[in-house]
């Protein structure tokens, strides 16, 4: 008698509080989660609501893994991966809030196992309630411009594309979204996990960059496709986001350029983001103007922490990096094909 082939993706969905995202997206998750190849697993950040009680009365079949507290998105995952790192080869970090095709994985674990050199990959991320357009949270594959400012094939800024097969090859990019983001166990904690001083949003585009300072490659494989409700967990104008948003990306390009180009990119950003903190300030929204103050004030004070000096410059090299605002605004440039062939 043979026995069962040992699945070597961990599929670990993050949950804090979130019981009636775990009731609408999850069946769909273990029912297209084949066996030979993934384990689904839920890491409960210290849930207060009826999160528990669901997953043990009703979803028996998938393990559970209780945190004492809220990690917040980054250390969550940190702790979950290390717990199962000896278990699987692979993890991917999904969402709560995101749908699944059927035999969504396998092609993510095909290219992992003959590309050996991609440290992380994604699939092709649609919107839940128009899965005829790509969703805002990685799209098809993500990029960041000369500013660092990230966009996506499928999404520049806040303009969304249809999906009409435009970009179904797969390809290298430069990060992949933390909705869904296959990783290599070994890989992963070689590079340090996720920041957790990040707490949450733009920690995985920070990974990335750190996983390709490392020697390797990030990859979109729209062959498998998934459905993100989007906005689980902040809404786009919350302060709060805006704060974390505004905060960690100063943090990230201060992480991850070297000596020769952080402070001019720094500067520009700083004038940058003086111009968005005006913006919110005529218009009167003085919550996300603040957002944007306290995201430069603690920039300043958490920026002493950090002493990696990279030798290699990924955001000022080759290819040549567009500036996506430019392009947005003054060239009216909305889709990711005109912008690479501008």
């Amino acid at each position: 008698m043979t026995s069962p082939v040992r699945p070597s993706v961990a599929v670990i969905i993050l949950n804090w509080n979130g019981e009636k995202l775990l009731r609408e997206f999850l069946p769909s998750v273990v029912r297209h989660t084949a066996p030979e190849l993934g384990r689904v697993i839920v890491a409960d950040n210290g849930s207060t609501d009826g999160s528990i009680d669901l997953l043990k009365t009703e979803f028996p079949t998938v393990e559970l893994l209780q945190f004492d507290r809220n990690y917040g998105f980054a250390e969550g995952y940190n702790r979950a991966i290390a717990h199962y790192a000896d278990d699987y080869t692979y993890t991917v970090l999904l969402n709560s809030d995101v749908a699944v095709d059927s035999d969504w994985l396998r092609p993510l674990v095909n290219h992992m196992t003959s590309n050996y050199h991609t440290g992380a990959c994604q699939p092709k991320i649609l919107s839940y309630r128009r899965p005829e357009y790509f969703e805002y949270a990685g799209a098809c594959g993500g990029f960041i411009d000369r500013n660092g400012y990230p966009y996506c094939r499928g999404r520049i800024l806040a303009s969304l594309e249809r999906d009409t097969g435009q970009y179904d090859e797969e390809a290298e990019v430069f990060w992949a979204t933390g909705a869904a983001l296959m990783v290599r166990n070994d890989v992963y904690l070689k590079c340090g996990g996720l920041d957790p001083d990040f707490f949450a949003h733009m920690e995985e585009i920070d990974l990335c960059w750190r996983i390709q300072l490392a020697g390797y490659y990030i990859y979109a494989v729209p062959e498998s496709h998934v459905y993100h409700l989007g906005g689980g967990s902040l809404d786009m104008k919350n302060p709060k986001k805006t704060y974390l948003n505004f905060r960690n990306n100063l943090l990230m390009l201060h992480k991850n350029l070297p000596d020769s180009t952080r402070r001019s990119t720094l500067l520009r950003r700083r004038l940058l983001d003086t111009i968005a903190w005006a913006k919110y300030a005529l218009t009167f929204d003085w919550a996300n103007a603040r957002a944007i103050w306290r995201a430069h004030r603690d920039f300043a004070r958490m920026r002493h922490s950090y002493r990696t000096h990279p030798a290699d410059d990924l955001l000022h090299t080759r290819p040549r990096r567009p500036n996506i605002l430019v392009s947005y605004y003054l060239r009216g440039i909305k889709t990711y094909s005109r912008l690479k062939n501008y």
